[in-house]
């Protein structure tokens, strides 16, 4: 008996654990990281120029730098950017400061 319900356990945990694994990698495909639309302190993680390394940081709105994970397919509608499309503006950006 004792025996019977150690597997039970044992079997139970292991698909816990798979339905969990899957609905965060589903939750995981259902998010992007979409640049230039956080407010100051509400970035989610370290920024593109390297000034910071964590969430929070964020010292102005709308760094084109810092991002936001946002829902798919939302980050154009809230006026955001890609992490190419960021990167290619703040080249421009640094060139223009530099007077290229």
């Amino acid at each position: 008996m004792k025996t019977n319900l150690a597997i039970a356990a044992a079997l139970a945990t292991i698909m816990t654990t798979g339905v969990i694994d899957t609905a965060e990698a589903s939750d995981k495909a259902k998010k992007e990281k979409c640049y230039g639309i956080s407010a100051a302190g509400q970035n989610d993680c370290a920024n593109l120029a390297g000034t910071h390394s964590c969430a929070g940081q964020a010292t102005i709105d709308n760094d084109v730098g810092e991002w936001r994970l946002v829902p798919g397919g939302t980050c154009t509608e809230l006026g955001g950017f890609d992490k190419s499309k960021a990167k290619e503006m703040m080249t421009a950006m640094k060139a223009k400061k530099n007077g290229y």
